[in-house]
């Protein structure tokens, strides 16, 4: 029994006593709030002017700054990581609306390949996806472009037509660019 007595005894010696500490009022609260949004760091001669002011312990001012840092700091990054997150998810739109318009190109380019190839063979298109033998072959296909066709990359496929070789893109843009801003095959 001794020892048990002796232990609790220990325990309690080593408990602080919170007696001097008190707690802040909502106006010494209002003060430092007021204080921390122009001084984020607690300088000494600002720790001591406002233990002053606030009739506390320099401590107690101390430790309220170390804590209000520790939570401006949380919503801080809380705050980051939603900007964050509404960027991101921006992005992921965009990326699914890019991925849509390439599809689209790309079945339009399509079309268009088809669409040469056809008249090379001398294929008349009735129908962008059914080809007949051409009765007459038409004439020689010649296609100029007066804008500016040639500013993209070039593509490794070409047609040959009238002894000039036209870049398949170039064609395409030409083609694309007469048509009023859409295909010419929908």
């Amino acid at each position: 029994m001794d020892f048990f007595h002796t232990q609790r005894q220990s325990q309690q010696k080593r408990q602080p006593k919170h007696s001097d500490k008190r707690r802040l009022t909502e106006d010494q609260v209002r003060l430092l709030e007021r204080t921390f949004t122009t001084n984020k760091k607690l300088e000494p001669e600002l720790k001591l002017q406002l233990a002053s002011q606030l009739g506390v312990p320099p401590r107690q001012v101390a430790i309220w700054y170390q804590n209000k840092r520790a939570r401006w700091k949380t919503q801080s990054l809380e705050l980051d990581y939603n900007t964050l997150q509404v960027k991101l998810e921006n992005a992921l739109a965009d990326k699914r609306r890019l991925e849509k318009e390439v599809i689209q190109l790309r079945d339009e380019l399509r079309k268009a390949q088809e669409m040469v190839f056809a008249l090379s063979q001398g294929m008349v298109p009735s129908h962008p996806h059914h080809l007949h033998p051409a009765l007459p072959l038409p004439p020689p296909l010649i296609v100029s472009c007066n804008s500016s066709c040639d500013e993209g990359g070039s593509s490794s496929l070409h047609e040959e037509v009238n002894g000039e070789v036209l870049q398949l893109d170039e064609l395409y843009a030409c083609l694309i660019g007469s048509g009023g801003g859409g295909s010419a095959w929908d």
